[in-house]
């Protein structure tokens, strides 16, 4: 975040300096998420219990061994941010070629997609329950990732506390970096001014191109979830982008 006393002029140059849209302050950190109240239920407490020793990994400051982690080699998709985990579990359960590294820091919402998992019988999710940014800059080495998903992260309304939202340069730098050759990364948003600092963001990464020459169809795999739902209803809309690495 700027220095309280940054004049308007320091923060359009370092917004320009960043690739940061205009009018978006340029946070100097960045967080992938915002801590959330919430009361963890009975059955996610027992789910905690019973699979969190199996699919919950342990935060570490080292390479992640995928293949370890998942018992066998697969393309290695990661997520950040599934809120309930109602699409995470959905999209495991149509690509079960794909092992789904997915990181959240709400308690209920650990504790619901580990419900979920047991329920189901799915074995090709893990969960970090720590930052992403600390997973992808400890734990995720250059190329390791086929792909990445960030679905309707907060969007951060008020101007003010627009530097707060995910999609800025330098975690789009890190999350192309990470990406094989030809690995996508797609984020979804319902909210059109936070679409729009996406598509500038993204288009402006030198590792990523666009899938679209704008935003892109729905992919298959993503499934609408109930509160999207309720948006579309409302008359809402709904954004996805898919950006692709460079060879």
């Amino acid at each position: 975040m700027p220095h309280p006393a940054a004049t308007a002029t320091d923060t359009a140059a370092a917004a320009a300096q960043h690739g940061a849209p205009a009018g978006v302050a340029y946070p100097k950190t960045i967080k992938s998420f915002v801590r959330r109240a919430g009361r963890t239920t009975t059955g996610q407490a027992k789910a905690f219990e019973d699979l969190g020793p199996r699919f919950i990994l342990p935060y570490s400051p080292q390479p992640l061994d995928a293949n370890a982690a998942f018992g066998r080699s697969a393309p290695l998709i990661l997520e950040i941010g599934f809120g309930m985990g109602e699409a995470t579990a959905h999209i495991a359960r149509v690509r079960p070629d794909d092992n789904f590294l997915c990181c959240e820091v709400h308690e209920p919402g650990v504790g619901a997609l580990l419900k979920r998992l047991g329920e189901q019988g799915q074995t090709n999710i893990r969960i970090l329950q720590h930052d992403a940014v600390e997973v992808i800059d400890h734990m995720l080495a250059p190329g390791s990732l086929d792909g990445v998903h960030i679905f309707f992260p907060d969007p951060w309304h008020k101007k003010k506390h627009n530097k707060r939202r995910l999609i800025q340069p330098p975690l789009v730098a890190k999350l192309a970096a990470r990406l094989k050759p030809g690995g996508y990364l797609h984020c979804a948003t319902d909210w059109q001014p936070y679409a729009e600092q996406m598509l500038e963001v993204l288009s402006a990464e030198p590792l990523l191109a666009n899938s679209a020459s704008g935003y892109a169809p729905q992919p298959d795999y993503r499934p609408l979830t109930k509160f999207e739902n309720r948006g579309l209803r409302l008359g809402h809309g709904v954004w996805d982008l898919v950006f692709l690495r460079r060879a």
